[in-house]
This record gives structure tokens, C-alpha cells and sequence, in this order.
């Protein structure tokens, strides 16, 4: 810690990390060993969070993320979708292909970010705001595949008609993101997607990936 900065902030920033990092919740005893400080300590932490709806407790005690990060959450879509188009442009011009990002909602994916070609004579229609089951489509599919690779890069996904009659997709996962779960890929009106467009996507991923870092 510097003289520039909150001690408090920084351990209720720690709190809800650690909270989102786990799926059954952890308990006061759970939290002060993870950070180092004692129970009562703790127990305040989790009353201010509790008091802005970033926490909550079930009737065993166990602390969980609250409802309110929700609200905060709906704030990043334009801030990811911001940093991602660059990088969409120029995979869009380069491929002639509709381009997008996609981030998981739920069990859903949602596009939040769609750019197509401006010299092609006809290409997909894609809209930011479509969402579809993670297991359908090279996006979901592309972060489905992420979460269960124990490689560093699962490389990319190509799916055909799975969304749409004759179009196809190719896709690959945002990588080393915190806090974000997503894909950038493209879709076309082709049978077949050539090889270097999945390198190409690949390529634009880690584009997307470091602008949000």
C-alpha cells in the first residue's frame, strides 16, 4: 500500500474478488484467513458491501457476490465493446466477413459488438444484442471450449448452419482477460471456412485481449 491509497477500498476490493472466484460462497473464518486480518475486520467489510448490494449472506453465513454488481456489470459492455472495435475493423476488412465479440451472459452468449465489411457485395446480417446458447455457434462454443482446454490456447472453433441456414462461423476465446469471458469471431455465407480466416481470428483475439488488459 502507498500513502495514495485506501486501505479499506483495497481489502473490500479483495473481498469481492475473492467472492467471485468461488461458487459456494465463503464464510467470515474463510475470508479473514485468505486476507490476513481478523474476523471483525471482515465482519465490517462485508456490512458496507452488504449496505450496497455487492454482497450478501445466506442463512448458513456463507458471503456470496451480491445483485448490485449486476448493475455495475451493465456498465462494461460499452466500455469492452469500445476497446474491441479497432481490432473487429480490421478482421472484418480483412476476412470480408461480419465480425464480433461475444461475452457470456448467464448461459447465454451475447454479441456486444458486431462490425461488417464495407467492400463486400453481400455478407451475413449480424446484430449486437443476438443471443444464443453457448453450446450452438462457434462464439459460445469457442468459450466452452476455453473453460475445459488445459492447454494455454485452445485455438479456434468453426461451426456451419448451426445459427443460420448456409452461414458459417469461426471463432476463438478472449484470453487472460480478468473478469471477462468471451470470443471474437466471424461469420459467412460459405460452406467451408478457409484456414487462415481461424488464424486470422486468432489473431484478432489477442488484439481484443490486450486492449482490455
Amino acid at each position: 500500500m502507498t500513502a495514495e491509497t485506501s486501505q479499506t477500498l483495497d481489502r473490500g476490493l479483495r473481498v469481492l474478488k475473492l467472492l467471485a472466484d468461488t461458487d459456494h460462497g465463503l464464510t467470515v473464518t474463510e475470508l479473514s484467513g485468505k486476507l490476513g486480518v481478523n474476523r471483525t475486520v471482515v465482519y465490517r467489510l462485508l456490512a458496507t458491501l452488504e449496505q450496497h448490494a455487492l454482497v450478501r449472506r445466506d442463512l448458513g453465513g456463507r458471503a456470496r457476490v451480491g445483485l448490485g454488481v449486476l448493475r455495475l456489470g451493465r456498465q462494461v459492455h460499452p466500455l469492452v465493446r469500445e476497446a474491441a472495435l479497432p481490432a473487429l475493423r480490421s478482421l472484418a476488412e480483412d476476412i470480408g466477413a461480419t465480425a464480433h465479440l461475444t461475452l457470456v451472459d448467464g448461459t447465454e452468449a451475447l454479441a456486444v459488438a458486431v462490425v461488417e465489411p464495407t467492400w463486400t457485395d453481400y455478407h451475413v446480417a449480424y446484430r449486437a444484442g443476438f443471443r444464443h446458447p453457448l453450446e450452438r455457434g462457434a462464439a459460445g462454443k469457442a468459450i466452452l471450449a476455453a473453460r475445459r482446454s488445459p492447454a494455454p490456447d485452445p485455438g479456434y472453433t468453426l461451426t456451419h448452419g448451426e445459427l443460420e441456414a448456409g452461414a458459417s462461423g469461426a471463432a476463438a476465446p478472449l484470453l487472460g482477460v480478468t473478469g471477462v469471458e468471451g470470443s471474437v469471431g466471424v461469420v459467412m455465407l460459405t460452406d467451408a471456412v478457409p484456414e487462415r480466416v481461424g488464424r486470422r481470428v486468432m489473431e484478432a483475439a489477442r488484439e481484443v485481449a490486450d486492449a482490455l488488459r
